[in-house]
């Protein structure tokens, strides 16, 4: 795989990127320090390209009762169970500089069980775990469970799509063999 190569497979980026894409692009080069290779591996279709943008901006920046660390934990614990290795590394380096604690980070991608977390981020994790691995076992239990630590409907619908993406994110970062950016295992540590 050459060093431009972000996937497996051979998806040439389109000849001609429009303005506000190469903006998006130069700023994360400006905020990141690098372009994400998973925003490289969708340049091959810029329709692709926007859509994953725009959900991934939404969900993960966007208002919501979730921390952006609640939802970058959401994100790890998702990456975890699929075992993406991109979502593993470029998430848990979110959350290790998020969270400012490098081991919470780590326990994160090996086992957010083992991480000390308060009662209401355990309850969301496991929720998260139980949404990835069998959503169709989902209650009303497990939804009163979130509620009585104080997440609302709202805030439940977004960790049902958080998870929800980042299965889907996971299956496409997998499967086609993304790898990560090397900056990713150097940061926040």
């Amino acid at each position: 795989m050459t060093q431009q190569q972000v996937t497996r497979l051979d998806l040439p980026a389109t000849d001609e990127i429009p303005d506000r894409t190469q903006r998006y692009l130069e700023i994360c080069e400006e905020k990141l320090g690098m372009v994400p290779n998973v925003l490289r591996a969708y340049l091959f279709d810029m329709t692709k390209f926007d859509a994953f943008v725009a959900m991934y901006n939404d969900l993960m920046l966007g208002e919501s009762g979730l921390s952006k660390l609640e939802r970058e934990m959401i994100a790890v614990v998702v990456s975890s169970i699929n075992r993406c290795w991109y979502c593993q590394v470029a998430h848990g380096a979110a959350v290790r500089e998020l969270s400012g604690d490098p081991a919470l980070g780590e326990a994160m991608v090996m086992n957010y069980r083992a991480a000390p977390l308060d009662m209401r981020t355990r309850a969301m994790l496991d929720f998260a775990a139980l949404v990835t691995e069998a959503s169709a076992k989902i209650g009303e239990a497990e939804r009163d469970t979130l509620r009585a630590q104080g997440l609302t409907d709202r805030d439940i619908f977004d960790i049902i799509a958080v998870v929800g993406f980042f299965s889907m994110t996971n299956r496409i970062a997998s499967a086609t063999g993304m790898e990560p950016n090397p900056e990713y295992h150097a940061q926040a540590r």
